[in-house]
């Protein structure tokens, strides 16, 4: 990593320190020190080359709170190593607006961030490159069919499975053939599951189908932006608990190289042009048990965005699709024999929170 950083960005690097990086298995990330200055390093293979090319548009619109990737020495914005992009970004905060208590004023400066990324023009020369939002569940419904189908012991979708087959995934009779005793705690924890898995994909499916046929304005959306996307700078970052074992330790970032900004929303890898309930849907309600977000709350981000008129329809199908795209990723975690063993009970807590209702998955199923 440090003759990739010389040779690449001319950068001499002193330190390299990992970086949890939440859920992200497609990404490395380290915190590297150059001097007296830092700087966020980024190694993936998911995600797309939108999580860079838009942050550097935006910068030169003159959005601030998106912190802008630092050019390689030929001027590009990364370059690949190892079939992987490598990124770096100035270090711009050392705490999450997940594991901290954002003061009223940090709210409106998000929603004043998040309301000058929506009024992008979309047909802007990066915003064109973006992928388009299509409503077409299809991906994450045959995910959770697929799931449904390893716990129940079979080789392919179960009957019942998605929103064909009878309303909702048909969680069968046991864990995956070889499967451990975390494996047993998802198949179990899917079998309880059943009713609300069945309506999320119901619900996925019929408003898919609806909203395809209803037109909407298109914005540039960050499609992720949850408060734990959500940085803040140094001097007012106050963490009010610990941040997870898996998101690593609280990290003194230097100054000297990072711009200003009140928050900043980073992890731009998955931009789409859609309509702006794609982003709102993680201010109004937030995600539950991981980010929740009140009135109060909303009402300060509102002082920044403007109001927010959001349609039920969008909301709803949104949460719904988030959710089971969380679950079904969590679970193809537990059912990776190789795994870690922490980050895969980590998963399982969170499936067994989820499936019990107490998260996301809950308010997806009901309410709009």
């Amino acid at each position: 990593m440090r003759d990739w950083l010389h040779a690449d960005f001319g950068i001499v690097a002193d330190e390299v320190t990992p970086i949890g990086h939440g859920a992200d298995a497609a990404a490395a990330v380290w915190r590297v020190r150059a001097g007296s200055a830092f700087y966020a390093v980024k190694w993936t293979g998911g995600g797309s080359a939108a999580g860079l090319l838009l942050p550097s548009r935006l910068a030169e619109l003159g959005v601030g709170g998106v912190p802008a990737p630092v050019r390689t020495l030929d001027g590009a914005l990364w370059s690949e190593r190892g079939g992987r992009r490598l990124s770096v970004q100035p270090w711009v905060g050392d705490a999450r607006a997940v594991d901290v208590e954002l003061t009223p004023e940090q709210w409106t400066a998000f929603g004043a961030l998040l309301a000058r990324v929506h009024t992008v023009p979309p047909d802007d020369a990066v915003a064109r490159q973006l992928p388009v939002e299509e409503h077409r569940p299809d991906a994450v419904l045959t995910a959770t069919a697929d799931v449904t189908a390893r716990l129940a012991g079979g080789g392919g979708p179960a009957v019942g499975a998605g929103p064909v087959g009878g309303g909702g995934p048909a969680v069968g009779a046991g864990p995956a053939v070889g499967g451990d005793d975390l494996v047993h705690g998802l198949a179990e924890a899917w079998r309880d599951g059943a009713e609300l898995l069945g309506a999320l994909t119901a619900r996925a499916a019929v408003l898919g189908a609806r909203l395809r046929d209803r037109t909407a304005r298109a914005v540039v959306c960050h499609t992720d932006c949850h408060l734990g996307n959500v940085l803040l700078p140094p001097r007012r970052a106050v963490v009010s608990r610990p941040l997870p074992a898996r998101v690593g330790p609280t990290l003194r970032a230097g100054t000297d190289n990072a711009p200003n900004a009140d928050v900043w929303l980073i992890d731009w890898d998955d931009a789409t042009l859609a309509p702006p309930e794609r982003d709102l849907m993680f201010v109004v309600g937030g995600l539950p048990g991981y980010a929740p977000v009140g009135e109060r709350e909303l009402g300060w981000f509102e002082a920044g965005y403007g109001p927010v008129d959001a349609d039920p329809d969008r909301l709803a199908y949104y949460r719904a699709v988030r959710a089971l795209g969380d679950l079904t990723e969590f679970a193809a975690e537990l059912l990776d024999p190789a795994g870690d063993r922490a980050g895969r009970e980590f998963a399982l807590s969170v499936v067994r929170a989820e499936l019990a209702g107490a998260g996301l998955a809950g308010l997806a199923a009901v309410r709009a």
